[in-house]
């Protein structure tokens, strides 16, 4: 008996839909990052991208657990010397919400570029609105 390992082109990609209202970020970013990488099917390759489309919406009602709002922070450099800036999790919702579960699911994913492809099928929206209805994403409750 041997591993049979599925190619490329017979990985069959499904469109999940998730509701990010009310759920708190790191439990919910955890379960996306699963299935953009796959995991949750028994055809699970660590080397090839297997995994499904998700779409979330409502991105800007997804909750932190105690201070964070108020104490985490995003930090990132702009390339330049001295371009080390920092964004309170507080004014980055305001600015750009969908950022907020992008970044937490990007830290779940692979360094590679096999991350860099698996996140592209990440699709985050601050409200309930979606261009995606002709994929027929399947609600998926987490």
């Amino acid at each position: 008996m041997s591993t049979e390992f599925v190619k490329a082109a017979d990985v069959e990609r499904k469109w999940y839909l998730v509701d990010a209202e009310g759920k708190t970020l790191g439990r919910l970013s955890t379960e996306i990052a699963t299935i953009l990488m796959g995991k949750n099917k028994p055809t699970y390759t660590p080397s090839m991208d297997t995994g499904d489309f998700v779409v979330v919406i409502n991105a800007e009602k997804v909750e932190l657990t105690g201070n964070k709002w108020r104490d985490k922070f995003y930090r990132y450099h702009t390339g330049h010397p001295g371009g080390l800036k920092e964004i309170r999790y507080s004014e980055l919702v305001q600015r750009k919400p969908e950022k907020l579960i992008e970044l937490a699911v990007k830290g779940m994913l692979p360094k590679s570029k096999l991350g860099r492809a698996q996140i592209k099928k990440l699709k985050v929206y601050a409200g309930a609105e979606h261009p995606h209805e002709a994929q027929q994403p399947e609600t998926l409750e987490i």
